[in-house]
């Protein structure tokens, strides 16, 4: 599944992006510009405008400005799993790839050097990922989300 976010969503997009899923974040984007590009690229409209999500048959009115609750109610609405999660770039969107440990070296904080294992990196943008604390923290708001979403 793939979606587009509107500009009111950039945070959403990048934790759906974090999941695995093929996510657009534009910016600022007319609302017919909106609708032909997600038309055109057969994605999943997420939009926090109404109106907007009415003329778009693909589409998801995102009811609140809670991040907590918008990411319930997409997981809800999709049935979104984490089984891709950390495989695409959350500022990017582009694919990420596991590489050897030494090509981090000198790229990435020399204590996540020495205490991680295994590095992913972004070929669009250049950043590097590794499973440390941010991403133990982000794995453990995902699984409260998920249980929120299915309750």
């Amino acid at each position: 599944m793939n979606f587009l976010c509107d500009h009111m969503l950039g945070t959403l997009a990048k934790w759906l992006r974090f999941l695995g899923y093929d996510t657009l974040y534009p910016g600022p984007l007319d609302d017919g510009e909106l609708k032909a590009l997600a038309e055109r690229e057969t994605r999943v409209l997420l939009t926090r405008d109404k109106q907007l999500s009415g003329r778009v048959s693909d589409s998801l009115y995102v009811d609140s400005d809670d991040l907590d609750a918008q990411f319930a109610q997409v997981v809800r609405a999709f049935s979104l799993n984490s089984e891709s999660a950390m495989s695409r770039c959350s500022v990017c969107n582009e694919l990420i790839e596991w590489v050897p440990k030494e090509r981090a070296k000198g790229r990435v904080p020399e204590g996540v050097y020495s205490r991680q294992r295994e590095f992913w990196f972004c070929r669009k943008c250049g950043r590097f990922y590794w499973q440390g604390s941010h991403f133990d923290a982000m794995w453990a708001k995902f699984r409260e989300i998920e249980a929120k979403a299915q309750s």
